[in-house]
């Protein structure tokens, strides 16, 4: 479990920041009529924060260096 959690940091932190952006987004700005299919509910919001924060912070994920074997 110590693994997953070192090796996903980066996508858990994107994960929790953009649930919390996209919560915050449908409090300040959401629509009130009801009638927008996203803003007007909170879990959709939440979760379409959810999904743009990792998509956002899976950019800047490290390349790993790959091994350079010389085969004969």
């Amino acid at each position: 479990m110590k693994d997953f959690l070192k090796n996903h940091r980066l996508k858990i932190a994107g994960i929790i920041v953009g649930a919390i952006g996209g919560y915050l987004y449908y409090y300040f700005v959401g629509c009130s009529t009801g009638s927008c299919p996203i803003t007007s509910n909170p879990w959709r919001m939440t979760l379409y924060g959810a999904v743009l924060g990792l998509l956002v912070f899976d950019i800047f994920k490290k390349e790993e260096a790959k091994s350079r074997e010389v085969k004969k």
